[in-house]
């Protein structure tokens, strides 16, 4: 939910409903964003209301304004998608406007409330178990937090002590979640944060700060802490360590700390959990001279929340700055993997394993090198691109000719800006004459496609299938023979054992009336191997019997081992908007044609121009090289490194760097920079990438 007071903004998820609570005189509005999903909408004492069909297009609206009290009731009615169809249920947006300012709903029974009104402070006690979330109603706000031991509140939280046993600069939804004491017990544990940007590294505002800016007298942080925390007999202080929750500080390269306004936005919270019996203090940050909160203090809700209930972990994400903040969600893989290992990361939106307890990396890696493994890849972002427009538009937005794309074939391809900077990569499946699915890394892929499709006025319904498709990558040279019989395919369509490279077959595991699967020829680690595309109700069984036929599990350690090996690229290393397709190594995804499609000529220019180029580099020595080392000609920085690993295989340090087109050329000696780039030195050399098996002879057998 997004919110700012007066106005609430709700997701009504595909296939399900919900019912908001409308007073007289405020306003609900229903919008279709992608098209193409009914809605019903339920008004007490009227007739089921049917207001958009599978006519509607993009962008449609219903309006209405409440009569009087009333609870409405909105549906986005739709069947669970099979993977061969393309009719996801998609999500409805709600816009209610209120006529007067209220807080955002709970998310559970409240225990407490306390409101901290703007430039004030509260105390209060927690007990262990019980949740607190600590709530920006109105955005850009800092809220400092502390807490004391209550049996012995001479031991507070310690943001150096937390930083050290965490390895990061604060600690975040996942394993490495908990803020400890100078005695490195735990106090709280981070389990929600939909803001993502907190500072720890100063004090709570103090005094003395206003003082020399000229503002004595000031109201601060400190001394509001002081004042309600000597009820519980804390001594006083000049100026109190805390967390600055939402603050939006950084630490820039030459090593200083810089700050600027908060990060949240209105109703971003942090939901913690407390690990022993608390006393607690929040604020409401004073400041109205400096940037931190916008030159506008506001208020602060502190809400808490009984032990016995459960949250699921998260962190926000937004596809555009104003959408809505969706939680970090468990892949239908989840149930299996979950048995298999706690090592779990937030992955654009998802969590997934990072390796798996029973061998790790490594031999995880040496599983899809050597026999056959498989990786949830459930966070890649899937859209369902129907309509007679359907292929104009990929044509228009693709780097590739996507009229030459055959029925059952796949493509690889990139997303441009019209500069040539790069938007996304990803692959191109034809279901159709006028049916694609398109696999991608980013959400804000499909907006741009809805946005490019209505400038031009194309008929075209681009829907999100993320959450109908998840999937399943089988890599490994013992692919082919462990999936073939587990799939039974109908005569109309390539058998696993047919099935070439880079296309696609509708099949089902285990038998003609098993669990129904899209299986591809792809995959992201230069191996033989397919991906397996399920609605995540049945993901699990698909899981589990692959692991009876053998299938050693994988996570995202060796899977990004795996693709630098095998010269595969990745968003924000390889590329990003400031990239063509040519300086991120897949200039061959960058068809050759008069038709006119987005990015052309400045691609054409670029091409013939080249400023920068992607190089394999072979490094001497077993020192580590990491992702934005500097590579070095003599002194000159001449580029950066991309990716770079130690190659269980080849038994060398590798890179993928991005450098100066000039210095270029196989063999030629560059140095890789390490501490500040010119006291140390790495040699390295630039050689022919994939590093492994450069003929792909593995991944086409």
């Amino acid at each position: 939910m997004n919110y700012d007071g007066l106005t609430e903004t709700i997701y009504v998820r595909g296939g399900g409903s919900l019912s908001v609570l409308l007073r007289q005189g405020e306003a609900l509005e229903v919008v279709d964003e992608q098209g193409a999903q009914p809605c019903e909408v339920q008004i007490p004492g009227e007739a089921l209301r049917r207001v958009f069909d599978e006519t509607s297009a993009p962008g449609s609206i219903f309006r209405m304004v409440a009569a009087q009290d009333c609870d409405v009731s909105v549906s986005a009615p739709g069947l669970p998608m099979q993977p061969h169809e393309q009719t996801p249920p998609t999500d409805l947006r709600l816009n209610l406007r209120r006529i007067k300012k209220s807080y955002p709903a709970p998310l559970a029974k409240v225990k407490a409330e306390i409101l901290v009104r703007a430039a004030t402070a509260q105390s209060y006690k927690v007990k262990a178990g019980d949740y607190i979330q600590i709530i920006d109603l109105d955005g850009q706000q800092c809220s400092d937090f502390l807490a004391f031991d209550e049996a012995a509140p001479e031991h507070e939280l310690d943001s150096t002590t937390t930083r050290t046993l965490g390895g990061r600069i604060y600690p975040g939804p996942g394993l490495y979640a908990k803020f400890f004491d100078d005695r490195m017990l735990p106090m709280v544990e981070v389990i929600r944060d939909t803001c993502g940007r907190h500072d720890t590294f100063g004090l709570a505002c103090f005094a003395k700060a206003y003082e020399d800016a000229g503002f004595p007298g000031h109201p601060n942080c400190s001394d509001n802490f002081n004042q309600v925390l000597t009820p519980f007999g804390i001594a006083p202080r000049t100026g109190w360590p805390a967390i600055n929750f939402f603050f939006n500080t950084q630490v820039a390269g030459d090593g200083s700390i810089v700050a600027d306004e908060a990060w949240s936005r209105p109703g971003d919270y942090v939901l913690l959990r407390a690990m022993r019996d608390l006393i607690c203090a929040s604020s409401s940050c004073a400041d109205d001279v400096f940037t931190t909160n916008a030159y506008n203090p506001t208020d602060i809700l502190i809400r808490v929340y009984d032990k016995s209930e459960n949250f699921s972990k998260g962190i926000a994400h937004r596809m555009t700055p104003d959408a809505e903040p969706r939680l970090s969600r468990e892949s239908g893989f989840h149930p299996a993997t979950s048995k298999l290992t706690r090592n779990f990361i937030e992955s654009n939106g998802f969590w997934l394993p990072s390796c798996f307890t029973d061998g790790g990396a490594v031999c995880e890696y040496y599983a899809c090198r050597e026999n056959v493994a498989m990786i949830d890849l459930s966070m890649l972002r899937k859209f369902e691109i129907t309509g007679p427009d359907a292929e104009a538009l990929l044509a228009l937005a693709m780097t590739r000719n996507i009229r030459k794309l055959a029925i059952g074939q796949v493509v690889y391809t990139a997303l441009c800006y019209e500069n040539g900077g790069m938007i996304d990569d990803g692959t191109v499946m034809r279901l159709g004459a006028n049916n694609f699915r398109f696999i991608c890394g980013s959400d804000y892929s499909g907006v741009w496609l809805r946005e490019l499709a209505a400038a031009r006025g194309l008929r075209v319904f681009i829907r999100s299938s993320t959450d109908q498709l998840h999937n399943l990558s089988l890599q490994g040279p013992r692919a082919r023979d462990i999936l073939a019989p587990l799939i039974f395919t109908p005569p109309t369509q390539p058998s696993i054992m047919e099935l070439k490279w880079f296309r696609f077959t509708i099949g089902r595991l285990g038998g003609a009336q098993g669990i129904p699967l899209v299986i591809s020829r792809t995959g992201y680690t230069g191996e033989l191997g397919y991906e397996i595309w399920v609605h995540p109700s049945q993901a699990e069984a698909v899981w589990n019997k692959l692991a009876e036929a053998g299938v050693q599990p994988m996570g995202l350690e060796a899977l990004d081992m795996l693709r630098i090996e095998a010269g595969l690229i990745l968003a924000g290393h390889e590329f990003s908007d400031e990239t063509d397709p040519f300086e991120a190594g897949i200039g061959f995804a960058v068809a050759d044609r008069e038709e006119d499609f987005i990015g052309r000529d400045a691609l054409r220019r670029r091409a013939a121009n080249p400023l920068r180029k992607l190089v394999g580099l072979l490094i001497e020595g077993n020192e580590p090289v990491h992702h934005g080392d500097c590579v070095h000609s003599g002194r000159a920085q001449i580029g950066v490194v991309t990716s770079a690993m130690r190659s269980p295989v080849l038994h060398q340090s590798i890179a993928l760097a991005r450098v100066d087109a000039y210095y270029a050329e196989l063999g030629t000696m560059l140095e890789i920079g390490k501490l500040d780039g010119q006291q140390k030195r790495l040699k390295a050399k630039i050689v022919r990438f994939p590093h492994y098996d450069p003929e792909k002879t593995r991944v086409r057998a």
